[in-house]
């Protein structure tokens, strides 16, 4: 059976996302956990999946120019991940979307949907989020794993990684890395 691998950035105060709704703490959204060499799918949450089909998509036409106005040229691994990310199935659980730009997109209306998947062949499949789904993927029993980057930064308020979990879950701790920027990297077992 392949795993359902979560990976999200968080604040060191468990946010997602701040009071102004940005993630203005995550240097880059390339990082994908050392995941890509093992995965053949993504699952993405609908209310998310609009934002980052319009990121990458701009990364993928023009990969020298930067996506927002005044910000950054993509660096080489968001380069890497846009390529990366056209050619691999997109699963999206939504109940009310229903088209997509990326030919590779599929929609999925419900957590058994994602039960099927796994039990599909293949390699492992990324769940990039958002927190809702996530958190409601985590009750479901679905994740077998969750990858954490841990920004050193307090957002003070926001979206709560945890914030709509329904149940207790343990984490055994698998792997602990220090990252560049004074970041951690985390790797947990979902039970």
């Amino acid at each position: 059976m392949r795993k359902l691998i979560a990976g999200m950035k968080i604040s060191a105060d468990g946010m997602v996302r701040g009071p102004d709704g940005s993630s203005h703490w995550v240097t880059a959204w390339s990082d994908d956990y050392g995941l890509t060499p093992q995965i053949d799918a993504c699952v993405i949450g609908g209310g998310m999946y609009p934002e980052y089909e319009g990121y990458w998509t701009a990364i993928q036409n023009e990969p020298d120019k930067p996506v927002w106005d005044g910000g950054p040229v993509p660096t080489p691994d968001e380069v890497d991940w846009a390529r990366f990310s056209a050619h691999t199935p997109h699963y999206v659980l939504s109940r009310s979307l229903t088209s997509a730009k990326w030919p590779q997109t599929s929609f999925v209306r419900g957590l058994d949907e994602i039960a099927a998947l796994k039990q599909q062949p293949g390699k492992d499949i990324y769940l990039i989020g958002g927190a809702r789904t996530v958190a409601a993927c985590i009750d479901a029993g679905l994740v077998d794993e969750l990858r954490l980057i841990i920004y050193p930064a307090i957002a003070g308020g926001g979206v709560a990684l945890w914030a709509t979990a329904k149940r207790r879950r343990e984490l055994e701790l698998r792997a602990v890395e220090r990252l560049s920027g004074g970041r951690l990297s985390l790797v947990y077992g979902v039970g």
